[in-house]
């Protein structure tokens, strides 16, 4: 009897462990599916990310290479003449693409500030970092052709600096207007930035004598508008026109 009474009690034991054994592989069945459901659709989403940005810099390209107009209705009969003239011309393909929903840009960013590549798109400042790099990117446009509507920007606004790589956004958090000289505007700041760079005032006749200095920076989780701020600062390269 006490062996039989033993062996009932193994047999119990037994399919308890057996139902724990089971229960745990179906557990990690479980998860493992649930992982390889989410995982598939986390690697859906960054590729469609990637596709996307890919896509949105490609614009640039488009935008050089199929002369499709830029919105006139703020810009200058001269600079209208000009970027037409460009089109005769064959430039470079694109650093990236400058993106500004509040004012709806959308413009190619190419190497340089000389007048063939501010006519034609605006320009990134030499000595400065290239777009996708740290630090604080300059970027330079006319005041009478596609940086007119910065003077309608305000803090809080949203830029994108989108490469083949990835889309870095921006947000406004100071608008200086100084004198040309200093360039201690394009100085790195206390994270990834970006300086938008015009002449000022926006419709002075001749060649304007003061700088207007759009400050954006990275954002994150932390970021916190800056209060704005008037400096003595200003900015080499930016958008020099004689008009």
């Amino acid at each position: 009897m006490e062996r039989i009474a033993n062996m009932k009690v193994f047999r119990s034991g037994l399919e308890r462990l057996l139902l724990v054994v089971g229960l745990l592989l179906l557990s990690l069945y479980v998860a493992a599916r649930i992982y390889g459901v989410f995982s598939s659709r986390a690697e859906l989403t960054r590729f469609r990310q990637a596709q996307e940005t890919a896509s949105r810099a490609e614009t640039g390209s488009a935008l050089l290479q199929d002369g499709a107009n830029p919105e006139f209705r703020l810009w200058s009969a001269k600079r209208i003449a000009a970027y037409k003239l460009s089109l005769s011309s064959e430039a470079s393909l694109p650093l990236a693409v400058l993106s500004i929903p509040a004012v709806k840009l959308e413009v190619p960013v190419l190497e340089g500030t000389d007048e063939f590549t501010l006519n034609r798109a605006v320009g990134h400042i030499d000595s400065t970092p290239k777009p996708g790099q740290n630090g604080n990117v300059g970027i330079a446009g006319h005041r009478d052709g596609f940086f007119r509507g910065l003077k309608d920007l305000q803090q809080g606004d949203l830029i994108e600096l989108i490469t083949q790589k990835e889309t870095a956004r921006y947000v406004v958090d100071e608008i200086l207007i100084v004198p040309p000289k200093d360039v201690s505007v394009l100085r790195s700041r206390s994270k990834a930035s970006l300086t938008l760079v015009t002449c000022y005032p926006f419709y002075y006749v001749g060649s304007a004598p003061q700088r207007y200095i759009v400050h954006a920076s990275i954002t994150n989780p932390v970021d916190r508008p800056r209060s704005r701020q008037q400096s003595s600062s200003t900015v080499r390269g930016g958008g020099q026109e004689q008009h």
